[in-house]
């Protein structure tokens, strides 16, 4: 069931999803059919509950849904419209965003205990170091270099050198700064994050 749809200003817009449908449900709702080529049940439905949300949201900002597509790279974008887009799932959750003028990234995950291990293969020693052993704030950092990673749209980046994320301090919702570093070009990024019980969720911040 579409959870939420929070507006950013013009053409802009995120949303969550919380899976509670069968796959016929969704499928009606998104107008789609999951493809032959997934087989786990759970990644069928957020699949397709991915597509739900873009629709809502698509709808939201006053447009109407006619389907998404991939580039070389596995980006999704809309079929008919030049607006940025962005999915993320971690069942039962998925969560999108779109914006008419800026590329945007979204990822939402649920806290783990195996974040420790993961961090120090995905954070620069300074990231780890701020994170220390507190597993939301790892969750924060994981989830703001996945963002920073579909804003850059492509595969030649090191999440530990190339995505880049200052320290914080951590609260139940807040904002970030990012930098994608890929010398010479140097992209900074303002995402925001929000902590729950259920996720983690860091989304990019509209450009003033």
């Amino acid at each position: 069931m579409l959870s939420s749809i929070e507006s950013l200003g013009p053409g802009r817009a995120w949303g969550l999803w919380l899976i509670t449908e069968s796959e016929p449900d969704l499928s009606y709702l998104s107008f789609e059919s999951s493809p032959d080529d997934i087989l786990h049940p759970q990644k069928r439905l957020e699949w397709l509950a991915g597509r739900a949300l873009i629709k809502a949201l698509v709808e939201h900002i006053g447009l109407s849904y006619e389907g998404l597509r991939k580039d070389e790279f596995g980006k999704p974008f809309l079929k008919t419209h030049p607006h940025s887009i962005s999915l993320s799932h971690s069942y039962p959750y998925v969560a999108a965003q779109i914006d008419a003028e800026q590329p945007v990234g979204i990822d939402v995950e649920q806290v783990r205990a195996k974040l420790a291990s993961v961090g120090p293969r995905v954070l620069s020693p300074e990231e780890v170091a701020d994170a220390g052993d507190n597993n939301v704030k790892l969750c924060i950092y994981w989830c703001a270099k996945e963002a920073l990673y579909k804003i850059h749209g492509k595969r030649n980046v090191m999440f530990t050198d190339h995505l880049r994320i200052q320290p914080f301090e951590l609260a139940d919702q807040g904002r970030l700064t990012g930098l994608i570093d890929l010398s010479p070009v140097k992209t900074n990024v303002n995402l925001r994050y929000r902590v729950t019980k259920e996720y983690v969720l860091v989304y990019t911040e509209a450009a003033h």
